[in-house]
């Protein structure tokens, strides 16, 4: 398992490096459209019970993300007024209260319709897919690689500190392995690396956020922003245990699924670009 898990990171890692490195945008909006089509497919999979339906709508959301990146390399106006006004604070929304919520009671309320989760589905992935988009052809990898830093930076430093310092449950009935050390310490980790790449790394998404901010306000966006990490991540456990599995799919062999890899990536990415746009 362990082998396997290298293995596929290794591989993810070099087709990130080769779509970062390329010298046309087009690998990278291919790659994060093809990543949300996935994501799209397995979270279907824990709330809807139509495969057919569920194929059906992945391959066309992919579609549409196509041309929609077509608009954006373009720089439609149309297409970011409708992101920016209507759709990422629409997502904002769902992951300010409806998902903490739910994680809050650990459960999905049983007049929660399937049909609900799964246009939250398309809602949210829809916002990340334009937020990662828009900071890539605005501000370049940099910017984007250093934002996916930060979550992985609370997603591991929340790993081992939970592992060795851990004591308190953090949410038992959703994912009885967290703790709120381990939360605590991932909030650290996150806030430290865009404190520092605020100061280190010019092309970062701290060294964007700063002069926007300033200190006091960066602190605090880092802390919010590895909070929300944490409740993408507890939402996911939540539909997992709703649908009774373990992993979202087995499409990343080893890492389960695109949604298990980027759980904590959907709430994030669509406050961190309102950050940029609203400071």
């Amino acid at each position: 398992m362990l082998r396997q898990r290298i293995l596929t990171a290794i591989v993810l890692l070099l087709i990130v490096a080769g779509a970062v490195s390329a010298a046309t945008p087009w690998p990278m909006l291919a790659l994060l459209a093809l990543m949300s089509g996935c994501a799209l497919w397995e979270w279907w999979r824990l709330v809807w019970p139509h495969p057919l339906a569920r194929g059906g709508a992945a391959v066309l959301f992919v579609c549409i993300l196509g041309i929609a990146s077509r608009l954006l390399v373009d720089g439609q106006p149309d297409l970011h007024r409708l992101f920016q006004t209507i759709l990422l604070p629409l997502a904002l929304v769902f992951w300010l209260l409806p998902a903490p919520w739910m994680v809050v009671r650990a459960q999905v309320p049983e007049r929660c319709p399937s049909a609900g989760l799964a246009l939250a589905a398309a809602l949210t992935l829809l916002a990340t897919w334009y937020a990662l988009s828009w900071i890539f052809l605005q501000h370049g990898a940099g910017a984007l690689i250093s934002l996916w830093a930060l979550i992985w930076c609370a997603d591991i430093a929340a790993y081992f500190t939970g592992r060795s310092l851990g004591r308190h449950k953090l949410a038992p009935r959703v994912s009885p392995g967290k703790t709120w050390e381990g939360a605590a310490g991932g909030v650290l980790a996150a806030t430290l690396w865009l404190l520092a790449t605020a100061i280190w790394w010019p092309d970062s998404y701290g060294a964007l956020l700063l002069p926007r901010l300033g200190w006091p306000a960066l602190i605090l966006a880092g802390i919010v922003l590895a909070a929300w990490s944490i409740v993408g991540d507890l939402f996911e456990s939540l539909l997992k245990r709703r649908a009774g599995v373990k992993d979202s799919s087995q499409l990343l062999p080893g890492h389960g699924g695109v949604y298990d890899r980027i759980d904590a990536v959907l709430p994030v990415a669509p406050a961190a670009i309102l950050l940029l746009l609203l400071g």
